[in-house]
């Protein structure tokens, strides 16, 4: 439990860090002297690093002692951290936000593995679902207190705050994480390899997350320039959406386990209602608030579903499963904001959601074809049960 505890930490940290300059953008820019789009390249330059690098790195390290890689990305995070906020210069922290998203790539990939192989195969869904909640929090607490901070202070201070919060998980790690070999671990390898449906998770992250980033990514202009609501109110309904992504996480960690299929579907179903419903009507205050809810009820489960889905079906080794699935999603993260923008002067803002919200059918509807496809293999193929030993046969009970 102290493991787990301290990877939610730092999955908080990592993802605090990555998405930090959002809110800090013209502290940064005045403070250095450069344009906001030079500063925005430091968010869009660290998601397209993690895509790349996220899958080699995980095969050149999966015989490493997952002690050891654990402490030297903590390590590396707190240094970048530091360096990033005493010298104030825009190429430095260049190279620290690359380092940073060079070991955020890596911890994404073994933290899972990890902490799942502490615990009993059967409850590897809700330990997912724990981290996904570390993760998920980085929005809704991280970024916009690490906003308030910078507009308080100056924009080093969060960057300072975010090294702080390193140590405690980098202690705990050193100290309670046995230092037993990666392969070793019954979370090495995937429970139910299936290659074809590891080929359609993947795909679904990559559409979903795409779609969803297509909107998302300009939801502050729809909600002021289509609901109609004020600045103010924007900023409230988005802590309503990072409030409702953190339950949904929660609620859907919980459930992982026991319905693996179901806790994948229903939120891509619910993220295309949400998308294609702001699309339709979005104009009404109401059914905007509605379909917030909606959004923030299903991004944060659908990539913690996928990542639960790989580890289960992975082919071959589960980090690299893991990492091909984070690769993916942060592919999504940036053509779907390439793909808003290009829309957006076209088809308006809305036109933005219901490109997304139709890329989310589509995932959905390979959902529901591999569902059925593996359905009608279980009927023409049905398993054939063990038997139980003659000593255990004889004492069960009916």
């Amino acid at each position: 439990m102290a493991v787990v505890a301290a990877l939610m930490l730092g999955a908080f940290a990592f993802n605090t860090t990555e998405n930090l300059p959002i809110g800090i953008l013209k502290l940064m820019s005045d403070d250095m002297d450069v344009s906001l789009s030079a500063v925005g390249l430091l968010v869009s330059g660290y998601g397209l690093t993690v895509a790349v690098v996220s899958v080699p790195i995980a095969r050149m390290t999966r015989s490493v002692p997952r002690r050891l890689v654990l402490c030297v990305l903590l390590s590396a995070l707190f240094l970048a951290s530091v360096v990033a906020a005493l010298v104030s210069s825009y190429w430095v922290l260049m190279v620290c936000r690359l380092v940073t998203a060079v070991a955020q790539a890596l911890f994404w990939a073994v933290m899972g593995p990890v902490a799942v192989g502490l615990f009993p195969p059967h409850v590897r869904g809700r330990v997912i679902g724990a981290l996904s909640v570390g993760g998920s929090a980085a929005l809704v607490l991280g970024v916009p207190g690490g906003t308030w901070l910078g507009q308080h202070s100056s924009w080093q201070v969060p960057f300072l705050v975010v090294g702080a919060l390193t140590v405690p998980p980098l202690v705990l790690i050193a100290t309670a994480l046995p230092a037993s070999r990666p392969e070793e671990s019954h979370a090495a390898r995937g429970v139910a390899p299936d290659t074809r449906r590891f080929a359609v998770v993947l795909a679904v992250t990559g559409l979903t997350v795409t779609g969803v980033f297509a909107g998302y990514t300009y939801i502050s202009k729809f909600l002021e320039d289509e609901s109609g609501f004020t600045e103010s109110t924007v900023g409230t309904l988005l802590l309503v959406l990072g409030v409702t992504g953190i339950v949904g996480v929660a609620v859907y960690g919980r459930l992982l386990d026991r319905f693996p299929r179901a806790t994948l579907t229903l939120p891509v179903a619910t993220q295309a209602v949400a998308l294609l419903g702001l699309f339709a009507a979005g104009q009404s205050k109401t059914v905007a608030v509605i379909m917030m809810v909606l959004l923030g009820a299903s991004l944060g489960p659908v990539f913690m579903a996928t990542q639960s889905q790989v580890m289960y079906v992975a082919p071959g080794r589960t980090e690299t499963a893991v990492a091909a699935n984070s690769a993916a999603y942060n592919a999504g993260v940036a053509l779907g904001a390439l793909a808003g923008g290009l829309l957006l002067p076209v088809t308006g803002v809305r036109g933005t959601f219901l490109v997304g919200g139709l890329m989310t059918v589509a995932a959905l509807a390979l959902l529901l074809e591999e569902q059925l496809l593996s359905l009608g293999r279980e009927k023409r193929w049905p398993p054939v049960p063990e038997r139980a030993p003659a000593d255990e046969a004889v004492h069960s009970e009916p």
